[in-house]
């Protein structure tokens, strides 16, 4: 379904050498002047028919361009693999939708195109994106893609369940201890009631969800100086909680890719907390769940949390197809768009200047939570567009699944992440 997509971020293994691609590009301009430019969305769904009806508008308005929003065959979960594909063999589009998490291998190919001036002198001003944002599309100091979609973590509890086991609704500021003890509450054997749940298959969204934790306990995904991770002593700590829920039989750990049946125990109202974005808020209020949402716990009552944009990103097939993708992704990222965008996608905002639109406004106020994930960015973090990150997140995801399995025990399973982690921040890049 479309709005997990952009959340599962599974990191494909990719060979990173194969994106130096080769072949040459073409002018894409036709005998009538206009400029044809291939995009890969890689949505379904209503979101598909969302970008394609933009699309179409945008044609509509702009006739020295044409979008073709029909190629890629591809849904956003394996983008990565089919624009590596593509880079090698020199036959790629002119705009590709790529996971936050991804760009830092993407950009290393010569094809991927600066957007540093386009978005830093354009309009909306670089500064009324959130800060995650404009961290998710930089790489070495460089802007390297326009963001599509931003999210942000919460939990979102049923306020039923809370009803009657007589637990009090939670509050902004609690702790993680908090947390454990009221999903130990709200657990029901019995009636096949879980506190809470947890990605379990070690992929991107079963580690995201860590970072925040981590974050908040004074670790860095990598060290000062690059060559080690950041997060041992953090790590082993955020990792006891997730074993106290596993020992209290507290937490549904999803065996599946993609979260799905995680969301639907808590759709089907056997779940009393979940961590989640936004975009699962069309189906909890389709579901008919009375819900609401908190902020994340913390450990040093510091509101923190973690956002996982997501971008498109442009690719060089000649200067005319260059210059018409450029124009296409700074009028996607216009709060007009934008605000269109990320109501029917389940996004938040990409800008001040969006969320101050009248339609987001009343979009906001009209769905419950929805101002509490938009309210996190000022405190959101992104995880660092790093080359070696899909083998941290790898050897991280691993680490989690041990834990919450009861295979092993939180100190050692952060040394065997760190093993493989460091062994992957030593290799040049």
């Amino acid at each position: 379904m479309t709005r997990a997509i952009a959340r599962r971020r599974l990191l494909l293994g990719a060979a990173a050498g194969a994106l130096a691609g080769c072949g040459g590009p073409s002018d894409g301009v036709g005998a009538d002047g206009r400029v044809t430019v291939e995009l890969w969305h890689g949505q379904n769904d209503t979101a598909r028919k969302v970008v394609e009806a933009m699309v179409a508008e945008f044609n509509r308005t702009h006739p020295r361009i044409r979008v073709d929003a029909s190629g890629g065959g591809v849904l956003a979960d394996a983008m990565l693999q089919k624009v590596t594909a593509a880079l090698a063999a020199g036959s790629y589009p002119d705009i590709a939708y790529i996971f936050g998490s991804d760009l830092a291998s993407v950009a290393r190919s010569p094809r991927v195109v600066d957007l540093t001036t386009a978005l830093r002198e354009g309009t909306p001003p670089w500064n009324s994106f959130w800060a995650p944002v404009r961290d998710a599309v930089t790489v070495n100091g460089k802007v390297r893609a326009a963001p599509a979609v931003l999210d942000s973590l919460a939990v979102v509890y049923n306020k039923k369940l809370f009803r009657q086991a007589g637990v009090p609704y939670p509050k902004p500021g609690w702790s993680w201890d908090e947390f454990v003890d009221t999903a130990r509450r709200l657990t029901d054997p019995g009636r096949g009631v879980f506190g809470t749940g947890w990605p379990g298959t070690g992929d991107e969204d079963t580690v995201w969800r860590l970072w925040p934790m981590i974050w908040d306990l004074g670790g860095e995904v990598v060290a000062d100086g690059g060559k080690g991770i950041g997060f041992a002593e953090q790590g082993s700590e955020a990792l006891g909680t997730l074993a106290r829920l596993a020992h209290d039989k507290s937490v549904y750990v999803d065996p599946k890719p993609g979260s799905e049946q995680m969301y639907q125990v808590f759709l089907g109202g056997r779940m009393a907390m979940v961590a989640t974005g936004p975009w699962e808020l069309p189906d909890i209020i389709t579901a008919k769940i009375d819900y609401d949402v908190v902020p994340l716990p913390t450990y040093n009552g510091r509101p923190i949390t973690i956002s996982g944009p997501d971008t498109w990103t442009v690719f060089d097939n000649g200067s005319a197809r260059s210059r018409a993708a450029v124009e296409f992704v700074s009028w996607m990222i216009q709060p007009a768009q934008d605000a269109r965008w990320g109501i029917s996608e389940g996004s938040l905002p990409l800008s001040s200047a969006t969320a101050r639109r009248p339609e987001w406004r009343e979009h906001s106020a009209t769905t419950t939570g929805l101002d509490v994930f938009t309210d996190t960015l000022t405190t959101a973090r992104v995880r660092p567009v790093h080359a070696a990150y899909p083998q941290i997140s790898q050897a991280l995801g691993e680490a989690i699944v041990s834990v919450l399995l009861g295979r092993d025990s939180p100190a050692h399973a952060i040394r065997r992440c760190a093993d493989t982690a460091d062994a992957a921040l030593l290799i040049p890049r």
